[in-house]
């Protein structure tokens, strides 16, 4: 009687991790969707700055190739996943320092204020933080 519930235990495991892998899978196609919508919208911009806007548009191609190396690195964390079955963590910290250089470019868009002034501070604290987390983890895996 054991072995027969071991046995339908172990059948509803592997149908639930089957259906955690097509979620997975789903996902990194949306990514992957994303990423090439991201892409296409750096051109755009490109375009933008050669029509005659060169700021706007080099402001808007920048802003939209960051993004697409967020997409792209959260892409990465995903597929690995699907081919380890262990999440990795150095394509997320990444993705942060990225989010955090990407909103560091565009404070000078915004009028200086304390709370503005509040927000830099902590958004260089955070890539401070993430960027010895990637050296840490680096001398780890060494």
């Amino acid at each position: 009687m054991k072995g027969e519930s071991d046995r339908i235990e172990g059948k509803i495991v592997d149908i639930l991790g089957s259906g955690t892998y097509l979620i997975y899978v789903f996902i990194a196609v949306i990514l992957l969707i994303l990423a090439a919508l991201s892409l296409l919208d750096a051109v755009t911009g490109f375009g933008v700055m050669l029509a005659g806007s060169k700021e706007a548009g080099m402001m808007d191609a920048l802003h939209a190739v960051l993004l697409t190396i967020i997409i792209i690195e959260i892409l990465e964390t995903v597929t690995g996943y699907l081919r380890t079955h262990t999440i990795q963590i150095r394509p997320i910290l990444i993705a942060g320092i990225t989010a955090m250089v990407r909103r560091l470019l565009f404070f000078d868009t915004e009028p200086l204020t304390a709370l503005l002034l509040g927000e830099v501070v902590l958004a260089i604290i955070a890539v401070l933080i993430l960027t010895i987390a990637i050296v840490y983890m680096g001398k780890d895996e060494k």
